[in-house]
């Protein structure tokens, strides 16, 4: 990210770090939650046999429900931008007062690790996003008419026992590991192309941007079928004959869905999901860098 010109530079204080880490997840997640929600459904209308138009489900549901669920998705960025961008950095300059350099290996080991607990720790808001945004596409006497977060959580908590909670939650932290291997290894090497080809500023909103969206490419067609298996396992109900769950893990869930679906049906819902990957990253990325220089500007 960029500094302020000037002769001394303000150390960023962990909470500041922390604090406009959640924040710029927060309010990115507010532009993107719409291709979130078109993800999760495009990619779960397969599991019930429905082909997904966009068309059919403004014509069912409204327009406005692609904001169904944003109050989960707002609280997982509280927990999942705050505690990855957050222990990122605080993990990254750990590890350079210990080695005395930080290298590309570094930077990916750490990506992973802080990916890895951000992923855990967010993974009950993680559930309930899944839900609430598809809830409205289910066959209605398999919705569970969930009212909200609040009402989400208990009935999950009431229902199904608290380890529900945490249904997904390989894939997703398998798949949060690997967001933050794929951003480290190219982001910024993206960055620099965009400045060597097509003379951009470096970390200039039009760098970011195209920096973002091309590392999201990459990063969104590696973890879409981790994405898949997470909304499977996150959303799935107990078999009506057997009262067994139909995925147990990663592996299985996507051997299972490639088996009767097809390995292509991992991708349902592609699009959506890289817009929603390369936004979030852009749209964050550039609300903490606002905020961070704000804040070394008064310190001036």
């Amino acid at each position: 990210m960029s500094k302020p010109t000037g002769s001394v530079i303000t150390p960023l204080p962990k909470p500041l770090i922390f604090a406009s880490s959640g924040i710029g997840g927060c309010l990115g997640w507010c532009i993107v939650h719409p291709c979130n929600t078109l993800a999760v459904r495009a990619n779960l209308s397969s599991m019930q046999g429905k082909v997904f138009s966009f068309g059919g489900m403004v014509k069912e549901s409204g327009l406005m429900s692609l904001y169904d669920g944003l109050g989960a998705g707002i609280w997982r960025q509280v927990f999942y931008a705050t505690t990855r961008f957050g222990l990122f950095e605080t993990f990254r300059d750990q590890l350079h007062e210990i080695r005395g350099k930080t290298d590309f290996a570094s930077r990916v080991g750490v990506g992973a690790l802080s990916g890895g607990i951000a992923a855990y720790v967010s993974c009950p808001c993680e559930v309930a996003v899944v839900r609430l945004s598809n809830d409205s596409q289910l066959p209605v006497n398999e919705r569970r008419n969930y009212k909200g977060v609040l009402d989400t959580a208990q009935r999950i908590i009431k229902e199904e026992g608290v380890s529900a909670f945490w249904r997904g939650s390989t894939p997703f932290v398998q798949r949060a590991m690997m967001v933050g291997v794929f951003q480290v290894a190219t982001l910024d090497q993206f960055k620099e192309l965009y400045v060597e080809k097509f003379n951009q500023k470096k970390n200039s909103i039009p760098n970011v941007f195209c920096a973002a969206m091309t590392s999201g490419f990459l990063y969104s067609i590696a973890t879409m079928p981790l994405e898949a298996a997470k909304n499977r396992m996150a959303s799935q109900m107990p078999d009506k004959d057997t009262g067994k769950l139909p995925y147990k893990g990663t592996l299985q869930t996507i051997r299972a869905v490639t088996a009767k679906e097809g390995f292509f049906s991992l991708y349902n819902g592609y699009l959506p999901y890289y817009a929603r990957c390369g936004g979030h990253t852009v749209s964050m990325f550039v609300i903490v860098q606002l905020m961070r220089d704000a804040y070394q500007e008064r310190q001036h």
